[in-house]
C-alpha cells in the first residue's frame, strides 16, 4: 500500500508533535509544512528533515496535492482550511475544537460526509489508557456523579503568546473545556440539560468581549453535576491547578499527579495529560460509620508521554483511512461537546443559565 501524502498545517506545539508522529510512520509521507512564522523552519531542523515549506495554505494545497491534511492552526482558521481540504479530496486530522462556531463545526462534518473522506478530531484524552481507566472507575461509583476538574495555566513567555493568540477567537473554557466536557459525558452517559458559567477578564492584553478565566457548571438528566475551570495568563494561581476528581454514592476516584501537579508545571504540555496514579475511595461503612475498606491505589507511572499520545492519535487516523472506520459517533461526540462549551460561553456573556 502506497504511503499517504500528508500536508501539515500549523507547526506549533501540537502541529510539531503530529508531524513528529508522521515522520516516523512509514505509512505517511509528509509533503509539506505550512506556517506563517519560522516554526516550520525549526520543525524541519528538529526532525532533521528537508520537507517543503509554505507560508500560504492555498498554495501548499495546490502544489503538494496531498491525500490528507493535518490542521493544528488557531481555531478561527479551522473551518476555512478544513472545507478547502475536503473539497480537494483530502482526509483530515484536525485539532480540537473542530471549529470556532457550532455552525462551522456542522459545515465541516456535512462536507466530510458529502465527500466520503475521513475526519478525525484531536481528542487526545480518548487515547490515554489512564484517562480511559479513570472514566471506567467513575462509572462504577453509582449515580448521580459529582465531577470536579480544572486546568489552570500560569503561562509566561512563549505560552502566554500562544494563549493570547487563542483568546482572539475562543475562551479557555471552550478551547480546553471540550476535553473535559467530553470526559463528563462519557462518565455519566447521560444527556446534559443545562449549563451555567462565570468568567473574568484579568488583563488588558485581550479583546474587551473575552475573558481569560472561566468556570462552568453542568447538570445532567440523571442528576449528575460537574464543574470545570480554566484560566490562562501570568496572573493565574498555581495552587490546586490540577484537579481531576469524581465521587458518587459508592465512593470516589481521583487522579493524583504529584509531579505533574507541582509548582511550575501548569503550562507544561505533558502535565495536562499526566496521571501518575489513580486513587479509588470506597464509601462502604460499618454500623459505627467506619470505613470497611482502605483506599485503593492504581499505579499509572508507566504511561505514555505527550508525544506517544500524539503517535496513538495518528495511528487511529491511519486506521480510520485504511480500515474505513465509521466515525459517526466520533463526530457526534465532538459536535456535542462543542455545543455544550459554547452554551457555557453564552452563559458567561449573558449571566443566564442556558438550557440545552
Amino acid at each position: 500500500m502506497k504511503s499517504i501524502k500528508i500536508l501539515v498545517v500549523g507547526c506549533g506545539n501540537m502541529g510539531a508533535s503530529h508531524a513528529a508522529a508522521y515522520h516516523q510512520m512509514p505509512e505517511f509521507e509528509i509533503c509539506g509544512l505550512v506556517a506563517r512564522g519560522d516554526s516550520k523552519v525549526k520543525l524541519n531542523e528538529t526532525l532533521n528533515a528537508n520537507y517543503p515549506l509554505f507560508e500560504d495554505f492555498d498554495l501548499a494545497l495546490k502544489t503538494t496535492q496531498p491525500d490528507a491534511v493535518c490542521i493544528s492552526t488557531y481555531p478561527d482558521t479551522h473551518e476555512e482550511f478544513a472545507i478547502k481540504a475536503l473539497k480537494a479530496g483530502c482526509h483530515i486530522f484536525i485539532e480540537k475544537p473542530l471549529a470556532d462556531t457550532v455552525l462551522g463545526c456542522e459545515k465541516i462534518i456535512a462536507k466530510a460526509k458529502e465527500t466520503g473522506k475521513k475526519l478525525v478530531v484531536g481528542y487526545i484524552l480518548r487515547h490515554h489508557p489512564s484517562w480511559i481507566r479513570f472514566i471506567e472507575e467513575a462509572q462504577k461509583l453509582g449515580k448521580p456523579l459529582v465531577m470536579r476538574m480544572n486546568l489552570n495555566q500560569q503561562s509566561q513567555g512563549y505560552m502566554w503568546d500562544v494563549h493570547r493568540n487563542l483568546l482572539k477567537s475562543l475562551s479557555p473554557i471552550v478551547d480546553c473545556g471540550v476535553h473535559y466536557i467530553d470526559v463528563m459525558c462519557q462518565m455519566t452517559r447521560s444527556k446534559p440539560v443545562w449549563v451555567s458559567a462565570i468568567g473574568a477578564r484579568l488583563t488588558e492584553d485581550i479583546a474587551p468581549d473575552n475573558y481569560n478565566y472561566g468556570q462552568l457548571q453542568i447538570r445532567f438528566e440523571d442528576g449528575s453535576v460537574g464543574w470545570y475551570e480554566a484560566g490562562w495568563g501570568p496572573m493565574v494561581s498555581e495552587t490546586a491547578f490540577f484537579v481531576k476528581d469524581v465521587f458518587g454514592p459508592k465512593g470516589a476516584v481521583s487522579i493524583v499527579a504529584k509531579n505533574a501537579g507541582a509548582a511550575g508545571k501548569s503550562d507544561h504540555v505533558d502535565s495536562h495529560t499526566k496521571t501518575e496514579s489513580i486513587r479509588v475511595h470506597h464509601a462502604d461503612i460499618d454500623d459505627k460509620n467506619h470505613f470497611l475498606k482502605k483506599d485503593t491505589w492504581i499505579d499509572m507511572t508507566d504511561e505514555p508521554d505527550h508525544q506517544e499520545l500524539c503517535n496513538r492519535e495518528q495511528a487511529y487516523f491511519l486506521s480510520a483511512i485504511q480500515n474505513n472506520l465509521d466515525l459517526t459517533d466520533h463526530l457526534s461526540d465532538a459536535l456535542n461537546s462543542l455545543k455544550i462549551a459554547f452554551a457555557c460561553d453564552e452563559s458567561v456573556k449573558t449571566g443566564e443559565v442556558v438550557r440545552l
